[in-house]
Order: structure tokens, then C-alpha cells, then sequence
């Protein structure tokens, strides 16, 4: 026995409509085409499914139990049939991922490897910004999603947090301060400070320390640099100290330490994405990223609560 799906559509809209020149109208087709392509799947069913009279049309018990369970069936096809189109789609489909030195560390390449096993045929493309944009792309929306940290500038961005990860201070091994198991935030304050080569006063107000010197005017920055390795570079030579992030720890740079710093927030890593950006694949990403998260609680406790004597640079890390 082969049905056809266009006479099983019929015969719904005509169950529903309880009428062949209502179910015509709604089907665009002729009544006496409709009337007969319904004929012809009773006679392939073995089966009457409707009643007929010149004033009513009515279900038999075997047509009310068919609709029941065709329409069920027609909706699965459907969605089988929305499925593969979207799996076409998909084949040819980009997206676009930006973020700052270290990503989401550890969570960066499960986050990837989960995404990519949902949407096989999407390319993801990685592009890496410096601290000229530490919105990661966001901003110019030249990226549709990205790992950067908060706080930043970011008008019409949303957030999911990934993780909080502590502050250290980068310091020069003869400093009087790099022998300390950890230093207040307060005994920083005085120090010449390094800056972000950013255009932010959010990102760089954070990480210039401002919140903690009393109200006072902001600090004079030293010098400005746009990525980790130049930090380190005018730190060994004496320019200045930096505040970053723990991770830092894992570019080993001679005659630089870095000591974590007590009294201060921890750096919150975030997967961000324009408001208004209804993209289905966005969508997925985020989601995503949740789920590798609330699934990694441990890797997740190791980010926010580090081994400070662990120097060794863990797998995976996007630098």
C-alpha cells in the first residue's frame, strides 16, 4: 500500500473544515479534484473515512481515529523535512568567534568541540584581538560571538559568564613586592602603572585600579601596550607594573613574577552577543556554553580558584 502525502493533507483539511468547498478554498484547489483525490485514499485504505450527504460531511469512527493519528504523523514529517533543510543550510553556514588572549582558557576547546558536534557542517572562524579591542569584535560587529572579560563598554551586548578568575599583579623579580605570597590592592596604588593601548575608560578604569584610590584622580599611566608579551617586556625593563589576569602566569617571562593580589573582585570570562542578533546559531552557541560550563563544575573551580605554585601551561589554551 503507498499513500501519498499530498491525499493525506487533503483528507485533513477536509476533516477539519468539515466541508469540501471550505477545504477546497483553504487548499486553493478545484472541489471535484479535492473530492476526488480524497476518494481515491479511502479506496487505497480499504477504508471509509467520511460520511457524505448533499448538506454535511461527517468522520466516520475509522476516519476520526486516521486523523488522530495522521496528523501526528504529518507534523513529524514535517519537522524531518525542516530538519534536513536547515542541516543544507547549515553545510554552508559561518560563524564568527573573537576573543582576547587565553579565550575561555580550558572551557574554550570543549565549548568548540560540543558546538561543532551539534553543527557539523558550520565553519566556526577564530579571530584573536589585542587590548586595542577588548570587546573582542563586538563592538564594530565584525564577530557574532566572542569570549572576552567584563567590564567593558559594551551597548546592546549580552552576557552569559563562564567564569571569575583571580588578579595578579606582574612584577620585576628585584621588586620589593615579588617575593610576597600575595599583596593587598592597596599597597599597588602608588605603583607606576601599565596600561591597555585601549580607547575604553570601563576596561581600562578596572584594570588601572581607579575604583580603589578613594575618588581620587586616575592614575598616570606609564605606558600603554596591546598585548601580554609587551607587558612583560616593559615590566622586565623596569617601566612599570601590570594588574592582569592569573592565567598569565603560564607565559613564563625571565626576570618577571607575578603575585596574586587580595581585596580586589576576580576578572569575570564571559561569552558575549549583540541583543539583537536572532541567529539561530548564536543562539546555539550560547547555549552551548552554558552547558559545557555547568557540565566542567571542577575545571570551572581550578579557573576561579588557581594554584598559584602550578606554573605549568594546561593544554589547549588559545594564546
Amino acid at each position: 500500500m503507498e499513500l501519498q502525502t499530498r491525499q493525506l493533507r487533503y483528507f485533513v483539511a477536509v476533516a477539519e473544515e468539515l466541508s469540501f468547498t471550505r477545504a477546497a478554498q483553504r487548499l486553493h484547489i478545484a472541489q471535484q479534484a479535492l473530492s476526488a483525490q480524497v476518494k481515491q485514499l479511502e479506496q487505497t485504505l480499504g477504508v471509509v473515512l467520511l460520511t457524505r450527504t448533499t448538506r454535511s460531511v461527517t468522520l466516520t469512527a475509522a476516519g476520526a481515529a486516521f486523523l488522530e493519528d495522521i496528523g501526528a504523523l504529518l507534523v513529524a514529517l514535517d519537522d524531518a523535512a525542516e530538519r534536513a533543510r536547515s542541516m543544507q543550510r547549515s553545510e554552508h553556514e559561518r560563524l564568527v568567534l573573537g576573543f582576547l588572549e587565553g579565550a575561555a582558557l580550558m572551557l574554550t576547546e570543549p565549548i568548540l568541540s560540543a558546538f561543532r558536534d551539534h553543527h557539523p557542517g558550520v565553519t566556526v572562524e577564530m579571530r584573536q584581538f589585542n587590548y586595542d579591542d577588548p570587546s573582542a569584535g563586538m563592538t564594530d560587529r565584525s564577530v557574532d560571538v566572542a569570549f572576552l572579560r567584563r567590564p567593558l563598554t559594551t551597548d546592546g551586548v549580552d552576557f552569559a559568564p563562564l567564569f571569575a578568575e583571580p588578579r595578579v599583579v606582574m612584577l620585576r623579580a628585584d621588586h620589593p613586592l615579588a617575593d610576597r605570597a600575595s599583596v593587598d590592592v592597596a599597597e599597588l596604588i602608588e605603583e607606576p602603572i601599565l596600561g591597555a593601548a585601549c580607547t575604553d575608560p570601563v576596561w581600562n578604569a578596572y584594570w588601572e585600579l581607579d575604583a580603589h584610590r578613594g575618588g581620587g584622580p586616575p592614575v598616570q599611566v606609564a605606558s600603554r601596550s596591546t598585548t601580554v608579551l609587551e607587558e612583560y617586556q616593559k615590566v622586565a625593563a623596569g617601566v612599570g607594573i601590570v594588574v592582569t589576569a592569573a592565567c598569565a602566569r603560564w607565559i613564563p617571562y625571565p626576570g618577571v613574577t607575578l603575585v596574586p593580589i587580595v581585596g580586589d573582585a576576580p576578572n569575570e570570562v564571559a561569552v558575549a552577543w549583540h541583543r539583537d542578533n536572532d541567529s539561530a546559531l548564536v543562539r546555539s552557541f550560547v547555549d552551548v556554553a552554558r552547558r559545557v560550563r555547568d557540565a566542567q563544575p571542577e575545571l570551572v573551580k581550578k579557573l576561579q580558584e588557581p594554584d598559584f605554585g602550578d606554573r605549568r601551561i594546561p593544554p589547549l589554551i588559545p594564546y
